[in-house]
C-alpha cells in the first residue's frame, strides 16, 4: 500500500525516536564513523530548512491575523511568558555559559514545523497554527538576540564570533528562506511550480530524521565525557514542558479562545524550534558549539516524548 504525505508526518515521532536511535548507536559503536558525518549536518540542514519553509504561507500574512485574538495570544504565550519561564528555571538551576546558551537558544524559539502535526494529533486547530508560523518565525528571528543579551549578557559577545554566526545565519536559514518563497511564488503562477511544491512538503521528515543521525552520531562521542552536563538540562526541560501547557491554559481563558484555539496555544508555547537554531549553535567555537548543540538535540529528545503525552493530556486539559 503507498503511503500518503499525511500518514508520513502522522507517523513522524517514531521516526525521530528511530533516527535518534540510529545516531546514537552509530556514534557510541564507531566514533570515527560517525565524526565523518560531520560535513553533512550543514548540507542536510539547508535542505530540511527549504522543505519546512516551503510549506509556510509567507505570501498570505493576512491570514493569520484574520483572528486577532487568537494571534496576541500567541504572541504573548510565546514572546512574554515563555521567557519569564526560562528565566525562572535558569535562575532555580545555575548553569555553565555554553550550557545557557544553548538552553536559552532553543527554549526561546517556539516550533514552526512539527507543531502543526503535533496539533493536529492533540485535536487543536492546526489549520489555525500553520497560519501563524510566518510571525512566529519573524518575531523569533528578531527577538531571539534581544532575549540573549538580556539572559546572557555581556558574555556571550566574547564567544560568539560574528563571522561563522552570520554565515550559518545567511546559507541555513536566509538562503533556504529566500528559495522556499520564490517556490511559492512559482506556485502561484505556474502548474509546474505547484507540482513542484506539493513534492517538497515530503522532504522535511526524512530530511528531519537524516538531520538527527548525522548531528546525534557525530556529536554524541564528543559529549560523552560531558555526560552530566545534559543530566542537568533534562530536568529543567521536563519542569518547562510541565508549566508550560498551565501557563498557556490561563492565556487561553484570559482571551476566551475556543477549544480549538486553546490546545493550538498549548501545542505551540510547549514546542520548541530546535532544528532551526542548531546551525547557531554550530556556528559557536570549539566546545561552546559542541556543548550547545548536545543541549538542543538533548531538548529534541526529552520535547518527542513530551508531545506523545501531550497528544493524551492536552485534549483533556482544554475540553
Amino acid at each position: 500500500m503507498k503511503m500518503t504525505r499525511e500518514q508520513l508526518e502522522n507517523q513522524q515521532i517514531w521516526i525521530y525516536a528511530i533516527a535518534l536511535l540510529i545516531g546514537g548507536t552509530v556514534g557510541l559503536l564507531s566514533p570515527e564513523a560517525g565524526g565523518s558525518l560531520d560535513a553533512g549536518i550543514s548540507p542536510l540542514i539547508a535542505i530540511l530548512m527549504y522543505g519546512m519553509f516551503t510549506q509556510i504561507p509567507f505570501l498570505n500574512l493576512g491570514e493569520a491575523w484574520s483572528n486577532l485574538r487568537f494571534m496576541t495570544a500567541l504572541l504573548i504565550a510565546n514572546f512574554i511568558a515563555v521567557p519569564v519561564i526560562v528565566w525562572v528555571l535558569i535562575t532555580l538551576f545555575p548553569l555553565t555559559p555554553p550550557v545557557l546558551l544553548g538552553l536559552c537558544l532553543v527554549l526561546l524559539t517556539p516550533c514552526i514545523d512539527y507543531v502543526i502535526v503535533f496539533t493536529q494529533l492533540g485535536k487543536g486547530n492546526e489549520k489555525l497554527m500553520l497560519a501563524s508560523t510566518p510571525v512566529l518565525f519573524v518575531m523569533q528571528m528578531l527577538l531571539l538576540p534581544v532575549y540573549l543579551w538580556l539572559f546572557i549578557g555581556g558574555e556571550i559577545t566574547g564567544i560568539v564570533r560574528v563571522g561563522p554566526f552570520l554565515e550559518a545565519f545567511l546559507f541555513l536559514i536566509v538562503a533556504p528562506l529566500i528559495l522556499a518563497i520564490l517556490t511559492q511564488v512559482w506556485a502561484g503562477r505556474k502548474t509546474t511550480g505547484a507540482r513542484f511544491l506539493n513534492w517538497t512538503a515530503w522532504l522535511p521528515v526524512p530530511f528531519m530524521a537524516f538531520v538527527l543521525i548525522v548531528v546525534v552520531a557525530s556529536q554524541i562521542g564528543k559529549v560523552y565525557s560531558d555526560l552530566d552536563v545534559i543530566v542537568r538540562v533534562i530536568p529543567i526541560y521536563a519542569l518547562f514542558l510541565i508549566v508550560s501547557p498551565l501557563i498557556s491554559r490561563s492565556i487561553a481563558a484570559l482571551f476566551k479562545l475556543n477549544t480549538g484555539e486553546g490546545r493550538a496555544l498549548i501545542f505551540s508555547a510547549g514546542t520548541r524550534n530546535s532544528l532551526v537554531v542548531l546551525p547557531l549553535a554550530l556556528a559557536l567555537p570549539g566546545d561552546w558549539a559542541r556543548i550547545a548543540a548536545a543541549v538542543i538535540v538533548t531538548q529534541t529528545i526529552v520535547e518527542l516524548v513530551g508531545e506523545l503525552v501531550y497528544i493524551k493530556v492536552v485534549p483533556r486539559l482544554m475540553k
